[in-house]
């Protein structure tokens, strides 16, 4: 690992002005273009990106922020660099009073799908801004893998954030099983273009998200579950079994950040918790609401009261459209971005679900 960050941050330096930053589909399968990635080394900061099948660096210091953001087309400023390093994880994540909520999840790297459903239901404008006042948008995990354009939905969020809170509003980045998996470097499902990328860079895929990037750092701030009103989100589900293990959403939280994420499967797997909430009865893996044919309303019911909620909103789980369970006890909204369906995006509004269609209409559900 030292290796291969030392050649990362051994490149040329360049002036970043006249660049900017175009993706693989813009420019031809056979150039990759990716990044940037930012690290921060010796109270540094680095960017780092390919261009055009060309690896390049350069120092991010204050005077020249401006310029790398623009080329980049980053929302955020110098000082969010410097704050992200500080972020300690909140492990126990409960909102109430909220008015305004939307939903998306198994984003899979398709950018223009994410970004399209967004724009269309009024999220963000035009020119990708936040456009939800203070409403909230819970992303559901799941944002590696499988596509080509991951780098893109990562920073377009990270920037989101931080427009989100300057608007009263606020951006929940959920981590889902495929989080998990590419920080432990189970790398079996990426898109060849990160393969690509791991060549050219000399380094693994996932030590471009190690805990001195500050994407990786960003990653690693972010809950497996958190409660808003009286509905909780998650990438898998909450099952029956955590509940006879009596867990907390807050122990849930900290368990899997401290001693799961990151963390190799033989260790994990060495300790019957952790296991347990890294495998299919756990939050990141649970398929029990769609696919348990013993799955039934009691069994909910249970769920629901022990956490003292009325609603389970959760992705993971491919169903096509919007499907809601049990009167919208269960909402699944996991629409198959993944398998370049145009997708649909959960919306609250003064108590009631909608479903958001790519056409931009809502339907109650």
């Amino acid at each position: 690992m030292k290796k291969q960050l030392l050649f990362l941050l051994a490149g040329s330096f360049i002036n970043l002005n006249s660049f900017v930053f175009k993706s693989s589909e813009d420019t031809g399968s056979n150039l990759i273009n990716d990044g940037p990635y930012i690290f921060k080394a010796d109270d540094k900061f680095k960017v780092l990106w390919i261009e055009n099948n060309i690896f390049r660096e350069d120092d991010i210091i204050p005077e020249n922020f401006n310029s790398i953001r623009r080329s980049f087309n980053l929302f955020f400023d110098y000082n969010d660099l410097i704050d992200t390093y500080l972020l300690k994880p909140d492990y126990g994540q409960s909102y109430n009073r909220i008015d305004s909520i939307s939903v998306i999840s198994d984003i899979h790297g398709e950018y223009n799908t994410y970004i399209e459903l967004l724009k269309v239901n009024g999220i963000i404008d035009k020119d990708l801004n936040w456009n939800f006042g203070k409403g909230h948008l819970v992303v559901l995990g799941d944002i590696f893998d499988r596509g080509d354009m991951v780098t893109e939905v990562l920073w377009h969020l990270f920037g989101l954030e931080k427009q989100a809170a300057k608007a009263g509003g606020m951006v929940h980045v959920l981590l889902g099983n495929h989080e998990f998996m590419v920080l432990r470097n189970n790398l079996c499902d990426i898109h060849e273009k990160y393969r690509k990328v791991e060549a050219i860079s000399g380094t693994l895929y996932s030590d471009l998200y190690s805990e001195s990037s500050l994407l990786g750092k960003w990653l690693r701030s972010k809950p497996v579950v958190i409660t808003i009103n009286n509905i909780i989100f998650v990438h898998g589900g909450i099952s029956l079994e955590m509940v006879h293990r009596n867990l907390t959403f807050k122990q849930i939280n900290r368990i899997c950040a401290t001693k799961i994420l990151g963390k190799d499967l033989q260790s994990v797997y060495s300790k019957e918790l952790l296991k347990f909430l890294n495998h299919t009865d756990g939050p990141l893996w649970y398929r029990g609401y769609f696919e348990d044919t013993d799955f039934c309303e009691s069994k909910l019911d249970s769920i629901l009261e022990f956490y003292g909620k009325k609603h389970i909103v959760v992705g993971h789980t491919v169903c096509k459209v919007t499907t809601p369970l049990f009167n919208n006890k269960i909402i699944g909204v996991d629409t198959g971005i993944m398998y370049k369906q145009p997708g649909e995006i959960v919306i609250y509004k003064n108590g009631f679900f909608y479903k958001g269609c790519p056409a931009g209409s809502r339907t109650r559900l």
